[in-house]
């Protein structure tokens, strides 16, 4: 009998309130699962707006551990309630260490575990390093009820890299869950086809499925406004994009993957097999 996924992104636009959003989100969910999605991927950060827009230190208040975390706890409740998998974008909180973090629900409510965005981002718009340590985790295929899956998050998704070493720990399908928009510096400058591109590429080099969910909408910071360019989609393993949202789109997309077929596709096509490690040592410098 075949295994088979069906993969959602969840696309949102979100405010101040936390509980307002972390409500739209469950809404969302529960349309996805009723759609007869097994994992349900939510937006990066989606408790707050974006807020590393500029840099503030009350924004350190808002974080937690990850067994702490108001949204961590309410939706891992949800993925035991709808028996799915949910990785959870959020602001971690370890000691005096603050991480940019996803925790990743099972099917049965279990944390399996917490991943720590890699590369962390510094420029306008996306002050990420005021906030965030580089995480510490490594990559990780996480081994859930419903498939193996490799979480990346946001500026992970343009680092070929990882995809390949997540994919080698035996991840089955790459999520990156992302809050990407307009750039303060060019108003004119839209990079939301690049961003695709540069997930479909990883899903060819690695025969495996790609799903990325955005924000979309304004957001105000204290004065500090950027757009977020939703767009988030689902690519196939031969990086063919097969569900999509538009750039003000509100909602779920879905896909469905035949994860047998797709390992005989990769074991085919000899990407791993003629690998040449023994080569790559400029890669690593």
């Amino acid at each position: 009998m075949a295994r088979e996924l069906t993969v959602a992104a969840v696309q949102a636009a979100f405010g101040h309130d936390m509980a307002a959003n972390l409500e739209r989100i469950e809404a969302l969910i529960r349309e996805a699962a009723g759609r007869g999605a097994q994992v349900v991927l939510p937006p990066e950060l989606f408790q707050s707006i974006y807020f590393p827009t500029r840099q503030d230190p009350k924004w350190f208040a808002t974080a937690h551990r990850a067994d702490e975390h108001p949204c961590v706890r309410s939706l891992s409740a949800l993925a035991k309630a709808l028996g799915i998998v949910i990785p959870i974008s959020f602001f971690e909180k370890d000691g005096p260490h603050y991480f940019n973090s996803v925790a990743v629900a099972d099917a049965d409510g279990a944390i399996l575990g917490v991943y720590r965005k890699s590369h962390i981002p510094d420029g306008p718009g996306y002050q990420e390093k005021y906030y965030f340590r580089p995480g510490d985790t490594g990559f990780k295929a996480w081994r859930t009820k419903h498939g193996t899956l490799g979480v990346g998050i946001c500026w992970d998704q343009w680092y070929p890299e990882a995809a390949r070493a997540m994919v080698l720990e035996g991840a089955e399908i790459l999520l990156y869950p992302s809050a990407i928009g307009s750039e303060p510096y060019d108003a004119a400058l839209d990079t939301h086809e690049r961003w695709r591109r540069v997930m479909q590429g990883h899903a060819v080099a690695n025969a495996v499925p790609v799903v990325a969910t955005n924000r979309v909408g304004e957001e105000d910071n204290d004065g500090t406004r950027q757009r977020y360019y939703g767009h988030s989609f689902a690519a196939d393993h031969t990086g063919a994009i097969v569900a999509g949202l538009g750039d003000e789109t509100e909602g779920v997309l879905t896909a469905r993957f035949d994860l047998d077929d797709i390992a005989a596709y990769r074991a085919d096509w000899g990407f791993f097999r003629d690998r040449r490690t023994d080569l790559y040592g400029p890669a690593l410098t």
